[in-house]
């Protein structure tokens, strides 16, 4: 094995919809590289890179994982992504990690939702990719039709690398730049199958879409390609490595991973035509808030980049690519988000759950240090010269659970364990409502929420239970009114006297405007603090059903006191029962908190998104292309908080998960009578209950 330098290193992520294969495809790399010595299956729950119990029990991946192989004098390290979008902040991960991916289509399935978000999330980091066509061995797959939605989907820079096709009772695979055919024997070994009449027609088949790809790569090929002469296999092989690297063409391997049939293909271009860490020169980083290239360098101080945290019972462990010169062991890091140090006291390279030690790595490389004091994900770790890299951007989580514990006195154990959970997962949000008095926890999804659950239960030890977040209402008035409230209390000695008459009504201010227009001192001015706690108190419960009242505005005009029996525990009672006798009279409404929405959908579903709106009592706002997503329609509409809390499963129902969201909070608005009156009901249902 050749010393490991930025030069044969390569950074590779997989990616693609749930059930394309990327897990088994992690499998029959390490096995093809001698890395173990049988092949696991997801089924079976004992593949390298799906070891978390969740993974083993649901069969399918939850959680980003790495694995590191070595292939002709190549450390190619591999990042195994999740393919359901429940557990996309995982993806965004790997992404972010990585220099190139590989993109699993499904021989049946063809072009599937997770196939498109994939290819979004890799266009938006600019990396170079190609597709790999699983289960060629199924006799359903339909390599042509997968091509053809393929390049329908993607566009012209996709093109047929190999092509799949039955020949003499075998499938055999054609590699057009070499222009050559193979069969695999049980051990995925590449045998050369002779070209014959009927595969050369197979490549006349193909060649032109091939040749008109790879003719974009240079001036000299796009020539040839227009005058239509020969491309010689050199420059075919030539055009194709070079094409990956800068991007300019995607192209389309086929195989079956499970028989390893094209994986060794796959992992040769990997190896001699993916590129390295170097080949885009700069990296972004963030200085005075804006972003700028800032060059790669491979010696000089090092820099790591903390691309994932994982935590566990025993601790957290941090997942990071060094960025700039070689991280050795013992080295004393800054992390430029808290200004504090960190020491690299040991070093591992990871193969699934494996550790192994190391003393060093160099630029490009991907590596994990433990229980680092203060580093999450996202930050920036260096030696010298400040550097920030730019973070991963998120999406915000708006699936929201109240979170209680199963058994009492557990509530302690489930925020240790959430907060250890949300260090590792940034798409998860915790947060204690003092208004609704809930925990709520807040992911991308139900099946996300589902993991969490299962994960604290067998990390922590912590069962919880989900329950419906309550709304934060808020009441408020829209009449005048004026009335009085007396306090008057006579036992034994000294009694208590307090008398108030105000005006209350609706207030320019969101909370409490308190005036006093009294005449001739009949309330002394000593008084007028207590009357304004008394109301302050009174308005964090409604007269309609119990919530905080907003935007009340009391006058205090007028009233009376006793010169023994008067002190300010009697007109602060004095204020609340004024406040109980007018709110009512005053026309009292509730208030539901309403937000700003912005959708983003495919500009066939928009009829459907804006008809659910109007169920929604959501109203829009406008519609426009969206410029980051073409093909797509961004909605933007306002829509009641009550009505949000399940969009985020319709929508994805609505649009087979193509479709994206924000919602933000902008203001409360009067809630209309009917629902006024189900919400009203409700409170005192719970009252009763209580």
């Amino acid at each position: 094995m050749a010393d490991i330098t930025t030069k044969n290193l390569r950074n590779v992520c997989l990616l693609g919809h749930g059930g394309s294969g990327k897990t088994s495809l992690a499998e029959a790399m390490l096995f093809c590289a001698g890395e173990i010595d049988r092949m696991g299956k997801v089924t079976d729950g004992n593949t390298v890179t799906d070891f978390d119990p969740e993974e083993v029990a649901r069969h399918y991946s939850v959680a980003l994982a790495a694995a590191n192989i070595y292939y002709h004098d190549t450390k190619i390290n591999i990042l195994d992504t999740p393919g359901y979008p429940d557990f996309v902040g995982e993806e965004l991960q790997g992404i972010r990690a990585a220099d190139a991916a590989v993109i699993m289509v499904d021989g049946k399935g063809g072009v599937e939702v997770g196939t498109e978000l994939a290819w979004e999330y890799v266009d938006r980091q600019g990396l170079p990719r190609v597709f790999f066509v699983n289960k060629c061995d199924d006799a359903e797959a339909n390599y042509d039709r997968v091509l053809t939605e393929l390049k329908e989907k993607f566009g012209i820079r996709v093109c047929p690398a190999m092509v799949p096709v039955d020949h003499n009772g075998k499938k055999t695979f054609i590699s057009l730049a070499e222009r050559m055919a193979y069969t695999f024997d049980d051990k995925g070994k590449r045998n050369e199958s002779p070209m014959d009449a009927e595969l050369n027609s197979v490549v006349d088949q193909y060649i032109q879409q091939f040749n008109e790809a790879i003719a974009e790569t240079s001036d000299e090929l796009m020539e040839k390609f227009f005058n239509e002469e020969e491309i010689t296999r050199d420059e075919a092989v030539n055009a194709l490595h070079e094409g990956i690297i800068s991007g300019t063409i995607v192209p389309v391997y086929c195989g079956s991973v499970t028989k390893l049939w094209g994986v060794r293909t796959l992992m040769t271009a990997i190896a001699d035509s993916f590129p390295r860490m170097t080949a885009k020169k700069n990296e972004i980083v963030i200085e005075n808030g804006e972003e700028k290239p800032h060059e790669i360098k491979t010696d000089g101080d090092c820099s790591v980049f903390v691309f994932k945290s994982m935590a566990d019972q025993f601790g957290k462990m941090t997942l990071f690519k060094v960025m700039s010169g070689t991280l050795k062991k013992d080295t004393v890091l800054t992390n430029s988000r808290t200004g504090g140090t960190e020491k690299a006291a040991h070093i591992y390279t990871l193969k699934g759950k494996k550790q192994t030690e190391v003393d060093s790595l160099c630029c490009g490389d991907i590596g994990m240090m433990s229980k680092l004091s203060d580093t999450n994900t996202n930050d920036t770790l260096y030696v010298g010269a400040p550097v920030v890299y730019k973070p991963t951007a998120f999406p915000h989580p708006y699936m929201k659970k109240a979170v209680s514990a199963e058994a009492k006195g557990d509530e302690d154990k489930i925020s240790t364990g959430i907060a250890r959970l949300l260090d590792e997962d940034p798409t998860l949000s915790y947060e204690n409502n003092s208004e609704t008095h809930q925990l709520t926890l807040a992911g991308i999804s139900d099946i996300h929420l589902d993991v969490v659950k299962s994960k604290l239960k067998n990390r922590y030890g912590t069962k919880i239970v989900y329950g419906e977040p309550r709304i934060a209402y808020r009441e408020t008035i829209k009449k005048s009114v004026s009335v009085e409230g007396k306090h008057k209390k006579q036992s034994g000695g000294s009694g208590q006297y307090g008398h108030v008459k105000m005006t209350f009504s609706h207030g320019d201010e969101e909370g409490l405007t308190f005036t006093q227009s009294v005449v001739g001192g009949t309330v002394p001015k000593g008084f007028y603090p207590a009357v304004e706690k008394g109301l302050l108190e009174a308005m964090q419960k409604g007269v309609l059903a119990g919530y905080p009242v907003v935007n009340l505005k009391a006058d205090l005009f007028d009233g009376s006191y006793h010169p023994v029996d008067s002190n300010e525990i009697s007109f602060k009672l004095a204020a609340k029962l004024a406040y109980k006798a007018g709110l009512p009279q005053a026309n009292p409404v509730l208030l539901e908190p309403v937000g700003e929405l912005k959708i983003s959908v495919p500009e066939s579903m928009v009829g459907d998104v804006m008809g659910d709106l109007n169920k929604r009592r959501g109203r829009v706002m406008g519609m426009n292309p969206d410029e980051k997503r073409k093909g797509y329609t961004i909605v933007e509409a306002e829509a009641p908080e009550a009505e949000m809390m399940d969009y985020t499963i319709v929508l994805r129902a609505m649009t087979q998960g193509r479709g994206q969201f924000e919602f933000n909070f902008v203001r409360y608005e009067e809630v209309p009578s009917n629902e006024a009156q189900k919400i009203i009901a409700a409170a005192k249902l719970e009252d009763d209950e209580d």
